[in-house]
């Protein structure tokens, strides 16, 4: 039933900062883990098909199980800070949970998994407990632990698994702090020690296996910046008197033997190859997948790799000689950002993926018009910590969203050219701060004010160089946007400087290159530093992770003083007029509500009331009221006064409160929110409790009521889990009702529908319309809801409807859909299609 009504229009996370944690299926999809989940990504549609959530603790590392005949795969293994492994499996279409693997005492830090003769499935996972598992997963949905070795007081990086060729045994690879290479080989149940492979003079952080005709490749690349190929192939016993010829150089070989079904195999390992390239230490190696040539599987011998001085690098033999060298050098420039933590290439070797410190996924792809050309390419990209607050533009055409990540990030939908769906991306990103953001609130088409860990206010506003690239991007037109922001004084862009928070204008002038001449005679010490990073983009697609970083920021317009504390939560009326913050605050005094005019940016009024922090505000629609509700347990409502000659700006006086001992909340209030008629508000609370208020303007009256007359007007809602967030949609239900959505601590969004009057007989005023099953919901607590302020879907009002019905279709689209965006401590912004007519 819940299928039908919520569908999943959107997620935007990022990749976590462990560094085996992204995989590229033979299918295509990539999947990667971020916070607790392992999501599906399909690089062609540019968006997450699905999230696998099973993991209770971080998701450190992720990987397909390839089939032996490269079609589509059906299993992907995850590891987690939760110590356990799970493999997933298709199923009708779908990934589930089929196994887990729980032994290890420590975090999982790298998996890897082959198929064995029989179907089964044989996995090896290395955790920092310091030792190495193997595990056995049979058809029946068995698993048994068959071997675990420990490294003392070491520990492996990464683990990778192979067949030995012409048998079945299996051969382990694993790299770690000591600067080796143990391989290891199954026989006769036995997990022995073949031999380690010694060369690298620091930490070896990944190991590949790559399989070519009747040899082993294996890539190795360490903290030392070196990659090291090593060679492993089958020892006849005739080729012994060589050995003896002192005339021939050859590498030295280490040789080891393998009993398998009685008979005895000799295999030998040689260095084929070191490749220096990198200026830092190598994260991740990865060999292109095997391609199909003449209806036979072939391996290229191509192999990638990823480093923290932020490149990829592609490696291949040369024809004639055979030494392998740099084939392609991609990578960033600039930035304030760390390097690549590993690297994943495409079936078809067309587009490479490396996964950075800041959880950004940064693509490349092959370019069809130059030869050896590479570039970037659009790709998601997300929050790499917990979602704080987030808020849609007055249109409903874009979404703002801070986090703990110390960034402001807008989202919208792009409608490429020849594709008939839009798909979100992050566009801009106006505040990158050195503090943790909380709270923000829209103030205008293109202005928002953002709050963080600090006690100032900062209001952003949008400059030229966005709006000409959001009409580009969004399909609306640029007049029409330039119009409603004021284009004459907008400055281009923005640059930080390198030791400040503020977000400075760039203008036309800064721009102009300057002459010799001039050069001369500013040649000051500040001059040969230059403080304006910022290049005006024209984009015709979401720009990539580096443009994101440097050339979409908002200037600082305004900063905003007056807290004692740590800002909390910011809102602000619907005429965009004025602005209403909150602290954290342990005492009375710090627990004011402060307003601000957004048309001088002073300080109109101090409001106080509570005793501990206001957790959330939130001004009525028809901009009368003013609700605050605060980890005291109780609400404040204030009311605003007509404004007077004498005193234009109007002040605001409280009107109703619940005091302690007449408040129905028990625990802390989280969140609140007001109907779209401004008669009912609602809170939702710690204690489970949902409860809807009023009225605020009695029946037939425009006067707002009197405050004795506010009470609870419905029946009190359990919901079953700490209620972390509330919204009302702002369109009613076809039978008049209202639609509620509530955010629960364990990341499940519920929606409920309310009808006044209905109270008399216990919870019959609620209907429950449902929820996100498992696989639609955060797997932490949702933070933040927020209907879109139209009905209808963004990016769907912009785009030509194809067809003569177009008129029909979009008024059907005004009435059944809905917009719901949440913002969830797992990382993620999820938006929501609600479809009203099923519920």
């Amino acid at each position: 039933m819940a299928a039908s009504i919520i569908e999943t229009c959107h997620v935007a996370c990022s990749a976590n900062r462990t560094p085996n944690v992204v995989s590229w299926g033979r299918g295509g999809t990539v999947a990667f883990g971020t916070c607790n989940s392992v999501a599906l990504y399909d690089p062609q549609e540019r968006r997450v098909v699905a999230l696998l959530n099973g993991h209770k603790g971080r998701v450190n590392a992720v990987k397909w199980v390839h089939k032996k005949d490269n079609a589509s795969e059906r299993h992907v293994v995850s590891g987690g800070s939760d110590n356990r492994i799970i493999l997933w499996e298709a199923q009708h279409g779908k990934f589930v949970q089929s196994v887990e693997c729980k032994g290890h005492t420590g975090p999982v830090n790298a998996v890897d998994a082959v198929y064995l003769e029989d179907s089964k499935i044989l996995i090896a996972s290395s955790s920092s407990d310091s030792t190495v598992r193997l595990w056995l997963c049979s058809d029946n949905k068995e698993v048994e632990c068959l071997h675990n070795v420990s490294f003392g007081s070491s520990f492996m990086m990464d683990v990778s698994l192979a067949l030995l060729p012409g048998t079945g045994v299996p051969v382990l690879a694993c790299g770690g702090d000591d600067s080796r290479v143990h391989l290891y080989v199954q026989e006769s149940g036995q997990l022995q020690k073949a031999m380690s492979l010694q060369g690298h003079e620091d930490w070896v952080r990944g190991a590949k296996w790559a399989c070519t005709g009747d040899e082993l490749l294996l890539a190795s690349c360490s903290q030392d910046s070196l990659i090291r190929v090593w060679r492993l192939c089958a020892k006849s016993g005739i080729d012994t008197h060589t050995e003896d010829d002192h005339t021939v150089i050859k590498m030295k070989e280490d040789v080891f033997e393998v009993k398998d079904r009685g008979m005895v195999s000799r295999f030998a390992v040689s260095l084929e190859t070191v490749l220096a390239g990198h200026e830092n230490w190598v994260y991740g190696v990865s060999w292109q997948p095997p391609v199909y040539d003449g209806g036979e599987l072939q391996q290229p011998l191509i192999l990638l790799s990823a480093s923290m001085d932020k490149t990829m690098i592609i490696w291949a033999p040369e024809e004639g000689s055979g030494v392998w060298v740099e084939q392609v050098r991609v990578g960033e420039v600039g930035g304030n950002t760390l390097g690549f933590y590993g690297c994943q290439m495409s079936p078809d070797g067309s587009m490479i993926l490396a996964h950075a410190f800041h959880g950004a996924l940064h693509l490349w792809c092959k370019d069809q018009d130059k030869e050896g050309g590479w570039r970037p390419g659009v790709v998601i990209s997300g929050h790499f910590n917990a979602v704080q607050d987030l808020s849609w533009d007055p249109e409903g055409e874009f979404v703002l969203s801070v986090g703990s990540d110390q960034t402001t990030r807008l989202f919208t939908p792009w409608r490429k050219q020849d594709s008939k769906r839009a798909t979100w991306h992050e566009i801009s990103r106006p505040q990158i701060h050195g503090y943790d953001m909380q709270c923000l609130a829209m103030v205008g088409r293109f202005q928002f004010v953002s709050g963080a860990d600090e006690k100032v206010l900062r209001v952003f506003q949008a400059p030229r160089n966005f709006v000409e690239n959001f009409a580009s991007i969004s399909g609306i037109s640029k007049e029409k946007l330039l119009q409603s922001s004021g284009s004459a004084s907008l400055p281009e862009g923005a640059s930080t400087p390198a030791l400040g928070l503020s977000n400075k204008a760039v203008f036309q002038g800064d721009l102009v290159p300057k002459t010799a001449e001039e050069e001369e005679r500013f040649s000051s010490i500040s001059d040969q530093y230059q403080e304006s990073y910022f290049h005006p983009l024209s984009l015709t697609e979401p720009p990539p992770e580096d443009h994101l970083l440097q050339n979409t920021l908002w200037p600082e317009v305004q900063k905003l003083y007056g807290h004692g504390f740590e800002m909390f939560c910011l809102a602000s009326d619907s005429a965009k007029t004025l602005v209403a913050s909150a602290c954290k605050a342990s005492k009375a005094e710090h627990a004011a509500v402060l307003l601000w005019s957004t048309a001088t940016w002073r300080q109109l009024q101090t409001l106080p009331y509570h005793t501990l922090t206001v957790t959330q505000l939130a001004f009525s629609p028809d901009a009368k009221f003013l609700l605050a509700v605060s980890r005291d347990r109780t609400w404040s409502l204030w009311r605003r006064k007509l404004p007077t000659p004498e005193n234009p700006e109007p002040p605001f006086s409280l009107c109703a409160h619940t005091a302690k001992d007449t408040a129905t909340h028990s625990r802390i209030i989280w969140s609140c929110d007001w109907s779209p008629d401004s008669k009912y508000f609602v809170t939702s609370s710690r204690d489970k409790k949902v409860i809807v208020w009023g009225p605020c303007v009695p029946e037939g009256s425009e006067e707002p009521a009197f405050p004795s007359e506010i009470k609870p007007c419905s029946s009190i809602l359990d919901v079953g889990d700490s209620a972390t967030a509330v919204a009302f949609c702002p369109s009613l239900c076809s039978d008049r009702s209202y639609l509620l959505a509530v955010g629960l601590e364990c990341g499940q969004i519920l929606l409920y529908r309310w009808r006044p009057g209905q109270e008399g007989v216990s919870g019959s005023d609620w209907i429950s319309g449902g929820g996100t099953d498992t696989l639609q919901s955060h797997t932490l607590a949702v933070k933040r809801l927020r209907w879109r302020p139209r009905a209808g879907r963004a990016g769907l009002e912009n785009g030509e409807m194809d067809g003569p019905s177009d008129t029909e279709r979009k008024l059907e689209e005004k009435s059944s859909w809905v917009q719901l965006a949440s913002a969830g401590a797992d990382h993620s912004v999820k938006i929501f299609n609600v479809n009203k007519r099923t519920l």
